[in-house]
């Protein structure tokens, strides 16, 4: 195993853990430093301030990763494989934009390849989304709202994987016009047109929600 195989592989561990341990004693002067000196230090080689980054950031891509892959595993091998990728790449990293925007652009990269080595959609609620506070407290509440989970996801599955990207980026993680772009290679105007046209198709596919 490479020596960044390794390290990323290790900073990658339990990426959907619910209570993460706390930081080692190596971290307590890095934990709180930005994410562009910290970036820095890894590019030198420092696997211990790209540790951090793995942690700080793992959870948002591993969310995108699924939405967009609609499969744990799958979404878990993409994130894996964007911060093995961005090891190795960090060299190079001119910090044009900020480290999280980077990494969104690796992890859409990494899922627009699974996604065309899929020889069909796959469904977006193979795992069951988070319970929201306070509806498990009437069981027909809680029932339309996985049917609705259900819709929606299913609504997203249907929807070209640029487009989808786009709105969640747009609508789950709140990135900017300009990120997007940057994030998905393209331009704002291409990033409104995607975002009009996948709200319009929700929109359809949800009508009875409304």
């Amino acid at each position: 195993m490479t020596h960044s195989v390794s390290a990323s592989s290790r900073g990658t561990a339990g990426l959907n853990s619910a209570s993460e341990p706390s930081a080692p004693a190596w971290s307590n002067g890095l934990a709180s430093a930005p994410d562009d000196l910290l970036a820095i230090r890894a590019g030198e080689g420092d696997e211990e301030a790209f540790a951090i980054l793995v942690r700080r950031h793992s959870s948002p891509l591993l969310a995108l990763a699924f939405h967009t892959l609609g499969n744990l595993q799958d979404a878990e091998d993409a994130v894996q494989d964007a911060f093995i990728s961005a090891w190795r790449r960090l060299p190079e990293f001119r910090h044009a934009s900020a480290f999280s925007t980077w990494m969104y652009r690796i992890t859409v990269n990494r899922c627009l390849n699974l996604l065309r080595a899929q020889p069909t959609p796959v469904p977006l609620n193979s795992v069951p989304e988070p319970t929201a506070a306070g509806i498990g407290s009437s069981p027909a509440r809680a029932a339309e709202h996985d049917a609705l989970s259900d819709a929606l996801a299913g609504a997203l599955s249907a929807l070209e994987p640029q487009q989808r990207i786009c709105w969640i980026l747009r609508e789950l993680h709140g990135l900017r016009y300009a990120q997007i772009a940057h994030v998905t290679g393209t331009t704002e105007q291409t990033v409104r047109g995607r975002l009009f046209r996948a709200r319009r198709t929700l929109k359809e596919a949800l009508g009875t929600w409304r």
